[in-house]
């Protein structure tokens, strides 16, 4: 039995067809129209309907080249179910390189919105009703926020099931239990029952190619769980990664103005009263240590050496089992940056 054409803001898209729609959003204050763009991968076989976006804050650009590169899978020609693909949704930061809408909103607050109102309601009554409500699964890039680099990790409602095998079979090293915030993106998907993931990894405005190589293959091994793919025939996975989930986490925030002298690094393990940082004023005088509280790992570090009182600087997250989390971390860094290493090297097709 012949599929039903997928059907998208007045444009159907038939079974076995590829599709790149514009959905007409808003407008800059030129009058020049901006357009919301969705990849649709409609397959003649049935199966789920999986939605992948990224840049909701328009400066996270690593989700962008992510979606860039799953478009030209020759391995979709085999997918089972639809796969709906949004490099960009909101556009109107990624037009100025910044996190928020052009009256400094932030989009992922604004859910589910509504079509009267400010920007942010409008575009999030459109996303909701023309994307979120044909969607059986959902999976949402981000990065770390300007001067903030995230390690790569999944987070997610872990309660829920399906969402927890989503984010284990992604692959990333750490799995961060997060309730939905009101008026995000997850929290729309989770008010409609659809099971959503949000794959955290690098930082704003700037390409990290491990990160997008881990993103990729995670989305890739993602749909092989939901049987959208089938299975893979190659084990190209790091030995030891084995997704650990945090237990709790915290931030490690500055005790006085200054310059920042980092000790740690990103994926580090670290232990109670270990020195992370000095904080010293520029015009010479004490250091001021910044130790942490608890062993853990810092999956989250600011990137930028000035900073001011009470302002994050590392975000330590702990495990019950903190040498299996700290060993699948190595694992994942020295596979992926080796990947990487090894891609530069070869020579131009």
């Amino acid at each position: 039995m012949s599929r039903e054409p997928f059907k998208l803001a007045g444009t159907s898209v038939n079974p076995g067809e590829t599709r790149l729609i514009s959905i007409p959003a808003a407008r800059l204050y030129t009058d020049t129209p901006v357009d919301l763009p969705v990849e649709i991968i409609h397959s003649r076989r049935p199966g789920p309907v999986l939605l992948v976006c990224a840049a909701i804050h328009g400066d996270e650009i690593n989700g962008i080249e992510i979606c860039r590169r799953i478009v030209g899978k020759r391995l979709l020609q085999r997918l089972k179910g639809t796969l709906l693909i949004v490099p960009i949704v909101n556009m109107f930061g990624f037009l100025q390189q910044s996190r928020y809408l052009p009256d400094r909103r932030d989009l992922n607050r604004c859910f589910p919105g509504s079509p009267r109102g400010p920007l942010g309601n409008r575009l999030a009554h459109l996303i909701h009703t023309e994307l979120l409500n044909q969607c059986t699964h959902v999976i949402d890039l981000h990065t770390g926020a300007i001067h903030r680099k995230n390690l790569p990790q999944v987070r997610g409602d872990l309660d829920d099931p399906v969402a927890l095998g989503m984010a284990e079979a992604f692959g990333t090293p750490v799995i961060m239990d997060a309730k939905v915030r009101d008026g995000s993106l997850r929290a729309a998907a989770s008010e409609l029952g659809i099971p959503a993931i949000l794959y955290e990894a690098g930082e704003a405005l700037r390409f990290d190619e491990s990160s997008i190589r881990a993103g990729l293959r995670g989305i890739l091994a993602v749909m092989r769980h939901l049987g959208m793919l089938a299975p893979s025939k190659s084990n190209n996975t790091p030995r030891k990664l084995v997704p650990v989930k945090a237990s709790r986490s915290y931030w490690l925030r500055a005790e006085r103005d200054g310059i920042v002298i980092t000790k740690i690094k990103l994926g580090q393990r670290v232990k109670e009263g270990q020195l992370l940082a000095n904080l010293a004023s520029p015009f010479g005088g004490p250091e001021k240590p910044l130790k942490s509280r608890s062993d853990g790992i810092v999956i989250a570090a600011s990137q930028i050496p000035l900073v001011n009182e009470g302002e994050a600087l590392f975000h330590i997250a702990e495990f019950s089992t903190l040498r299996k989390a700290s060993d699948s971390i190595e694992a994942f860094q020295e596979h992926f940056e080796n990947e990487t290493e090894q891609e530069n090297f070869k020579e131009p097709l």
